[in-house]
């Protein structure tokens, strides 16, 4: 007979989430870092308690806790936190989030979003009321009058690619092994959502120990079907002039020296979406950077005169594609290949649904012999010496890397991303999110290792910032006990997404995780202000100004002080308003042991160097003002080169 133990649901869960494991190319680690948790009546008694007892049975055995715990600030925040240490580990490790009941439950429903859209795995455990209903209406309960088993919580249904209510102990373990079937699925994964009433979490229950017992999860590598890649390969080997566009799929299957493999024997340039950047480090031969709204001008034109278009690993997000006006030759045709089948079938491609080291190399043998020839070979080096000659000149420098420009002047933000692409480490990671920063770095950034690029824009969610860097450095954090070669994290953050949710420095102060927060003062939503200006709307609702007696925002400055703010959470600030006052902070930052938050003001009307791309906003219809009117004559003649790419492209 199976030999059972007595615990509470919310003990059986640690214990079980403890006990996981995942496993890939004979490589062995635990699936859960911990768990991250801020503690409401719907959970304390629970969920809490457990963690408690976790702690303190391990410091009692002089062992480490089965799941860690971190104390968050803001539930949303706590999710990217979790959502970046997945991406930073390939998304073979996570952490568990544990919330109460109601608005911190549904505070998560953000991190859910961007955690399903990015294909990151997360484990959220939201408190639920109760399932007796004895004390109905709980607090904090909604009650429908057409529904009576309704929470908030089935608010987080159509953002998680699982989702369960555990109504009664007995329904626990086929939860919990759905739940981790789906955080372990390459294709399928993204937020996972397992909701506690809070009665159930701490009624007791005998669980058979089998339950408990390590338990691997072995992620596979789906070979490409052979009929699938020869349909491929034929396409390929027809182009003149094939561009390949790299997404994140190449950096969580690790086939990094896969795609170089095949770029270099084939001559096939690569261009690489947000995600995918650093798939290929900047200086590689056949690497030319960003593609896309946000792209190089060297990737977006090869982009154009391209007749097959390679995609491996990316779901062609619209910024990706330029709202889909990057492809501009008429018998375009598209090979993906893709881990899931969704998005390999896009743009009417011919699909190969398989694991991206897997797949490319598989196309790299069956290509054998195939070359682009000098002509294209040519091109795409010629373009790409013209984009690093732009980004020098951007970040104020001559050919030869020697400084340029006034360094006793304030900066740019172009210089401020230069002065910290120069000085950081070639291991060091930038993180960021949201506002013009996302696109000036995906243009601009020279990514020196394939780990050294982080930023979240499937979602492009302003918050994500300091608590993703907070991630990404647990992450790094982790890999250097393991013997790994230790890298900064460098966040770089606008002064509008830092007033969103700042309030994580607190958890790195206590975690004693090192950060360098690069908080940019620009006075406003900067990026939204220079889309508003371009679209006609004249900047509106985007400065942090002043309110004038003719009721506009035209007034002063705001007296807010975020260096001050950052310090009284517990940072080392710098204050710089020169170049050279930054350079001398980030050098500083590196040497110290702990975290820091650079504080510069910078002009914030100093564009980036165009992609000669687009991205598709409409504009009004019909305007009575001047700067509408004209906004809309431009959107039209960009609208007019959209494509739907209806056509087979095997035919």
């Amino acid at each position: 007979m199976t030999s059972t133990t007595r615990l509470t649901v919310a003990q059986a869960t640690v214990r079980f989430l403890a006990n996981q494991h995942v496993e890939r190319d004979g490589v062995r680690t635990k699936l859960f870092a911990g768990a991250l948790g801020i503690f409401g009546h719907g959970n304390v008694a629970g969920l809490g308690q457990a963690l408690l007892q976790d702690e303190l049975e391990a410091l009692e055995a002089g062992r480490e806790p089965g799941l860690p715990y971190v104390l968050g600030r803001n539930e949303q925040a706590m999710v990217h936190t979790a959502v970046a240490y997945a991406r930073a580990k390939d998304r073979l490790q996570t952490w568990a989030i544990t919330a109460s009941v109601g608005p911190g439950s549904t505070n998560m429903l953000t991190g859910a979003a961007l955690a399903t859209i990015n294909r990151l795995p997360v484990l959220l455990l939201p408190a639920d009321t109760f399932a007796t209903r004895s004390a109905g209406p709980l607090l904090q309960e909604l009650e429908l009058p057409a529904s009576g088993d309704v929470t908030v919580n089935d608010a987080f249904r159509p953002l998680s690619r699982y989702f369960d209510r555990v109504w009664r102990p007995e329904q626990l373990p086929g939860a919990l092994l759905g739940a981790i079937r789906v955080l372990t699925d390459p294709a399928e994964t993204g937020a996972v959502t397992v909701c506690f009433p809070q009665d159930v979490q701490a009624e007791a229950h005998d669980w058979d120990e089998d339950l408990f017992a390590e338990r691997t999860w072995h992620v596979g590598r789906p070979l490409p079907e052979r009929a699938a890649l020869a349909r491929a390969v034929e396409v390929i080997r027809s182009a003149k002039n094939p561009l390949l566009i790299a997404g994140g799929g190449v950096h969580y299957s690790g086939a990094q020296a896969a795609l170089a493999a095949l770029a270099e024997a084939t001559g096939i340039p690569v261009g690489q979406s947000q995600a995918g950047k650093g798939a290929l480090p900047f200086d590689h031969p056949q690497s030319v950077g960003a593609i896309g709204s946000t792209g190089t001008t060297a990737a977006n034109a090869l982009a154009r005169e391209a007749d097959v278009v390679i995609g491996v690993g990316t779901r062609f997000q619209d910024f990706t594609t330029a709202s889909r006006t990057a492809f501009q030759d008429p018998d375009v045709r598209f090979v993906t290949l893709n881990v899931a089948a969704l998005d390999a079938a896009k743009h009417s491609a011919v699909s190969v649904v398989a694991d991206a080291k897997e797949g490319l190399e598989a196309l790299a043998s069956a290509l054998d012999g195939y070359d682009v020839g000098d002509a294209h070979r040519a091109r795409t080096a010629e373009l790409k010496a013209a984009w690093d000659a732009t980004v020098a000149s951007v970040y104020s420098r001559d050919v030869s890397g020697a400084t340029t420009g006034d360094l006793d002047a304030q900066p740019d933000q172009n210089q401020v991303l230069g002065a910290v692409n120069e000085l950081s480490d070639p291991r060091d990671v930038v993180v960021c999110a949201a506002g013009s920063m996302p696109g000036d770095l995906h243009k601009l950034w020279q990514v020196r290792d394939a780990k050294g690029y982080h930023v979240e824009y499937g979602y492009s969610c302003m918050g994500y910032e300091v608590a993703g860097g907070i991630g990404v450095a647990m992450a790094a954090e982790d890999d250097a006990r393991n013997g790994a070669a230790p890298r900064d994290v460098f966040v770089m953050v606008g002064d509008g997404s830092y007033l969103m949710m700042a309030t994580e420095l607190v958890t790195a102060v206590q975690e004693g995780v090192k950060v360098i927060i690069v908080l940019v003062q620009n006075h406003g939503y900067a990026s939204i202000g220079s889309l508003s200006e371009s679209l006609g709307s004249q900047r509106f609702g985007t400065r942090y100004r002043a309110r004038t007696s003719s009721g506009r925002l035209d007034g002063d400055f705001l007296p807010v002080d975020l260096a001050a703010n950052a310090a009284s959470l517990g940072m080392h600030v710098v204050r710089t308003s020169t170049r050279k006052e930054l350079e001398a902070a980030i050098l500083d930052a590196k040497a110290s042991t702990e975290s820091t938050v650079i504080h510069v003001d910078t002009d914030p009307f100093v564009d980036a160097p165009s992609s000669e791309s687009w991205w598709d906003v409409p504009v009004s219809e019909v305007s009575t003002l001047e700067s509408t009117q004209r906004a809309r004559g431009a959107y039209e003649q960009h609208k007019a080169r959209q494509r739907p790419f209806l056509k087979p492209s095997e035919n």
